[in-house]
């Protein structure tokens, strides 16, 4: 169904991207925050003006009209400075139709602005008399503040956005493979170089290996492997002809030279002079097998991500090869024409990317918030909110330069495609 729609409208793909690799990420904050007992009186995805809301039980879900993020608001000791844990204010001018929760200070009181004496204040349409704070008069109890709980719970609440995507990149990983098959490149010959030990050999554009020793090969990669693990010693290679004919080809892998690309120093490989059709294949497997490989493809995946950060870190990728929301925007609309397959995969790579992006130790995202908290505790007392508001301002601005950067990457590259 949802291959039938992005189908018929591929711009709907940056929404999809967007929205479920946000949602994922907020609902961990969001359950663990349930679970240890904080009490969290909004759930939001996306910023702006509100498109849609409503309340159950004591949690008021909303969505936003901008979907470049989330937040889940939690009580909080210290609420005018860090209001959530994702987000920024949520009050409004009390002759606001539906007002937005307000902000539940420490002292349980609500903060309202500030408004004539004889002026009644504004209550949401859904006002419950028994309900906490900001939806009903009751205060909401210490024990419920995120700071009330111990360091393990908190880094829990914390760590529990970047592992709900983690989860996901493996749940689709593992589902893609299960769906679709293993990819891998058939033991077919595309090119074989004159003078080379494949040429001399006999072999031909369009031959199939099917053994290497009377080892029986599939993949190219298993042909590779023979091949650079024999140099100077005969292999013999049966092979498949384009007209169906099988015949047994004798060839010796030349020692290759150093420097060559791939080969480390000290290193002996072999190589023969030839190159595999660029096509790809694909294998059924089962669910175990799978789930093996959507690990091993997740792990690499944030093995990607990590390293790009590193060489962002040291200079050796330029930050102008960053791309912010319309150039994910642009690849998701790429991607939903080719398939729901690669639409998924996108989301997978994406969710890894906002994983570790997240773990890193600026003060608004969950890594500088966990560092924040370990040293509240090794301190022994909170920060004060002077030194809070130091902290989260030099995040946010952090924030802001590389949302402007990558804003003007994306800017630089649409205009030079429509120039181009």
């Amino acid at each position: 169904m949802l291959s039938g729609i992005l189908n018929h409208a591929p711009w709907l793909a940056p929404l999809v991207v967007f929205g479920l690799v946000v949602f994922v990420h907020e609902l961990g904050h969001f359950l663990a925050a349930k679970a240890i007992g904080v009490y969290a009186p909004r759930f939001s995805i996306g910023f702006g003006p509100s498109l849609f809301r409503k309340r159950w039980g004591e949690t008021e879900y909303v969505l936003a009209a901008l979907p470049l993020g989330g937040y889940v608001r939690m009580a909080s000791r210290e609420d005018e400075a860090v209001a959530f844990l994702e987000g920024g204010s949520e009050q409004q001018p009390r002759s606001a139709p539906h007002a937005e929760p307000h902000t539940v200070g420490a002292s349980g009181a609500e903060k309202v602005l500030p408004s004539a004496p004889e002026e009644e204040p504004v209550r949401p349409k859904d006002w419950d008399p028994e309900a906490l704070m900001p939806f009903g008069p009751k205060p909401v109890p210490e024990h419920r503040w995120f700071e009330s709980k111990a360091l393990p719970a908190r880094l829990l609440i914390l760590i529990a956005g970047v592992t709900m995507n983690a989860i996901l990149a493996l749940a689709i990983n593992t589902g893609v493979f299960a769906t679709y098959g293993l990819p891998y490149q058939p033991a077919v010959i595309d090119s074989v170089f004159p003078g080379r030990p494949a040429s001399v050999a006999g072999f031909a554009k369009g031959d199939s290996i099917a053994a290497v020793n009377d080892t029986a090969v599939t993949r190219w990669s298993q042909v590779v492997e023979r091949i650079r693990s024999s140099p100077g010693r005969p292999l013999v290679v049966d092979v498949v002809r384009t007209g169906g004919q099988r015949q047994r080809l004798t060839v010796t892998p030349e020692l290759a030279p150093p420097n060559s690309p791939g080969v480390r120093d000290g290193d002996r490989v072999g190589l023969i002079g030839a190159g595999a059709a660029p096509r790809e294949a694909r294998e059924k497997v089962g669910f175990s097998r799978a789930a093996s490989s959507g690990w091993n493809e997740t792990v690499r995946m944030a093995g990607y991500v990590a390293s790009v950060l590193r060489d962002l870190a040291s200079r050796r990728v330029s930050v102008s090869q960053l791309g912010g929301p319309i150039e994910i925007a642009r690849v998701s609309v790429e991607a939903a024409r080719l398939g729901l397959e690669w639409l998924l995969r996108l989301i997978a790579l994406l969710s890894i990317n906002v994983a570790i992006f997240n773990l890193l130790p600026i003060p608004i995202l969950d890594g500088g918030q966990i560092l924040l908290n370990i040293a509240e505790s090794v301190k022994g007392r909170p920060f004060s909110t002077r030194t809070r508001e130091y902290i989260l301002r030099f995040g946010l601005a952090a924030i802001a330069l590389l949302f402007v950067t990558v804003m003007w990457n994306d800017i630089t590259r649409l205009l030079g495609g429509l120039f181009n």
